[in-house]
């Protein structure tokens, strides 16, 4: 590739970064497939009662199974046991679709309805480029991944832990994640889960930002609370849990589960055993605080039985995203499933196979909240730079596959017609001319050259393309707008509980 087209192709992608601050949101108009009948999905529900009824679920945690106990639930141990009736009433309490709050409210986030919120991978400790390879993530990888999100149209939450800065320490490292949502992306975002004091963290963070009062009409923090399955909630989350419902946090109640292993070795017996853990787990943030935002999560996949392996991309996982959001849409509850899941080490054609084998049934089950919609790599070890941003081109697809046909007066284009002989093009009418930017999606870093263009150009493939338009994106990243005020009390307050934690006060 010459020089100077090396520098137009550097340009043109730094002026197409820069345009693409605005978030586009996406409503999924066609209606959501429906994998199993009405009376399968009762079946499996019927299922599931019988798991919370006969086996119970775990409560790891005193208080909470005081509030169990006081709501009427009958606990034995740190088994709790749930009537029908009891499931029926306190899951109804959790609205059916809620708005999160971003600090630009241009960025606020609906969760649930026709609504789907795509966000960035969570909780990798890797970091993998073409430049770098796989290393241990840093801050500055993490602060890299919040520049990224923002600047995507198609990513619209700038999520929770995209990557584990493993260079800061353990006890204070959420507070510097939580500060880099805060300043360098204006979209919403997610709490720290780790611990109920970094929950309390996040909640007085919001507080400062939003305000306390604000935050507790419409949430400003959506929050992962990941079951231990099989059937249990352990401290950890459970204290979390209690802390954001207290504040009436938005919570995604997400049974962790491999089929095979942490679930059994069938589709419909995992699936009724995760639904009686997401419903046993949205009753209590229901007794906890009554009308607490919760969506109805799904992590389910299954192993490989002959090597012990998680596998994504299968089929199971597919037809098991199907049935979850079915038994979602049954509560009248947001529905968290899918993402870009992928086991390659690398973005090539397995990551592109097998993650467009899960997101294209993440789409059609009208997933209301996607995380890990892009960026996953390695079963979720590693996040990856340029993985990230050819992800973020097949969320652009799929925001167009999502509005389905337009069959207004001007797209049924009689005046292209009335130019048009028979034989002739469509190239040079009024219509194209109106639409020649907008008519159709185009992939920037999918190449629809011909060969000899293509090899002019430098015989670039996906993935080199794709790390160019990263650094791109990085170069004409420009920090959001926020108020002097805010953003002092929040370095203040972050500085002040550093210390209190142990740490020296660190300077942003």
């Amino acid at each position: 590739m010459s020089d100077s087209s090396g520098r137009r192709r550097e340009r043109r992608a730094r002026q197409d970064a820069a345009r693409q601050v605005a978030m586009q949101p996406i409503s999924y108009r066609p209606p959501p497939f429906d994998l199993l009948s009405p009376g399968e999905i009762e079946r499996l529900h019927q299922a599931a009662l019988r798991i919370l009824g006969e086996y119970g679920i775990d409560f790891y945690d005193d208080e909470m199974l005081a509030v169990l106990r006081a709501h009427g639930i009958a606990v034995s141990g740190s088994t709790a046991r749930f009537s029908p009736a009891q499931i029926e009433q306190y899951v109804a309490l959790a609205p059916a679709q809620f708005v999160q709050r971003a600090r630009n409210p241009a960025n606020n986030v609906v969760i649930g309805g026709d609504q789907m919120v795509f966000a960035p991978v969570y909780g990798p400790p890797f970091v993998q480029d073409l430049a770098g390879g796989r290393r241990e993530a840093t801050i500055a990888d993490f602060e890299n991944f919040v520049k990224l999100a923002y600047l995507s149209p198609h990513i619209h939450h700038s999520g929770g832990t995209i990557v584990e800065p493993t260079d800061e320490p353990v006890a204070t490292r959420h507070l510097d994640m939580l500060y880099r949502h805060i300043r360098f992306s204006d979209k919403a975002f997610m709490g720290s889960v780790t611990s109920g004091e970094n929950a309390a963290d996040s909640v007085a963070l919001a507080e400062l930002v939003f305000g306390a009062a604000a935050i507790r009409e419409q949430p400003a923090l959506l929050s992962l609370i990941n079951v231990s399955s099989p059937r249990r909630y352990d401290e950890r989350m459970l204290a979390a849990l209690k802390v954001y419902a207290r504040a009436r946090q938005a919570l995604v109640i997400t049974p962790f589960i491999l089929a095979g292993a942490m679930g059994p070795a069938s589709i419909a017996g995992t699936l009724a055993q995760q639904h009686a853990e997401a419903l046993a787990g949205i009753a209590l943030t229901q007794m906890i605080e009554p009308g607490t935002p919760v969506v109805y999560g799904s992590f389910l996949t299954n192993i490989d039985l002959q090597s012990g392996a998680p596998v994504f991309g299968s089929p199971e996982s597919q037809i098991g995203l199907y049935a979850s959001a079915q038994l979602a849409r049954r509560q009248r509850l947001p529905f968290r499933g899918g993402g870009m899941f992928s086991s390659s080490k690398l973005p090539d054609a397995q990551a592109g196979y097998e993650s467009i084998m899960v997101m294209q049934p993440t789409l059609l089950a009208r997933t209301n909240f996607v995380l890990h919609a892009a960026g996953w790599l390695e079963n979720g070890l590693v996040a990856g730079y340029e993985k990230f941003v050819l992800d973020c081109e097949i969320l652009g697809m799929l925001h167009v596959w999502a509005r389905g046909i337009d069959c207004s007066d001007e797209a049924l284009a009689f005046d292209a017609h009335d130019e048009v002989p028979p034989g002739g093009h469509y190239l040079g009418t009024a219509h194209t001319l109106r639409h020649f930017r907008d008519a159709f999606y185009r992939a920037e870093l999918f190449d629809y050259t011909s060969a000899e263009q293509w090899q002019l150009n430098g015989a670039q493939d996906s993935f080199a393309r794709a790390a160019h338009k990263v650094r791109a994106l990085l170069d004409s990243y420009q920090l959001p707008p926020i108020d002097p005020a805010i953003d002092a009390a929040v370095c203040g307050w972050i500085a002040r509980r550093r210390a209190e934690i142990g740490q020296r006060p660190q300077e942003f």
